[in-house]
């Protein structure tokens, strides 16, 4: 028996990025030729989880770094958003499994691919730490 999130994997075949399942149900996806560096996918019956963690939230200046956060949820993401995890700046979305479709999966990764690559120069600034890999 197939086990019924294998539609996830087929589309990251289909769209030829660099992954691997790190457990059942869970990839990480490691391409940084489309801007997808640590990206996680999990399954979660009945949701995709798509998060990446982009930085340690800064000591000082939060309160500008999380206004410009904001900003850019609502004007530059159209799939997904900027979140506090703990102390770590997250990029997440959220899909329904059952109702995704591989035009919907593909424009959240390509979603945060930009959104990496083009909120990079402005979030840099307010780094503490590099992000792993990045």
């Amino acid at each position: 028996m197939a086990k019924k999130a294998e539609k996830i994997e087929q589309y990251l075949i289909d769209l030829m990025v660099t992954y691997h399942e790190i457990d059942q149900d869970i990839w990480l996806l490691d391409d940084p030729d489309h801007g997808l560096e640590e990206v996680v996918i999990m399954y979660n019956d009945p949701l995709v989880i798509f998060r990446v963690q982009v930085m340690e939230a800064p000591q000082d200046r939060r309160l500008e770094l999380f206004t410009m956060l904001l900003e850019l949820n609502a004007s530059d993401l159209l799939h997904g958003a900027y979140g506090l995890e703990k102390d770590e700046i997250v990029l997440i979305d959220t899909l329904e499994y059952d109702g995704m479709d591989f035009a919907e999966f593909r424009a959240t990764l390509d979603s945060f691919g930009l959104a990496l690559v083009q909120h990079y120069p402005i979030l840099s600034p307010y780094r503490t730490t590099s992000r792993p890999g990045g």
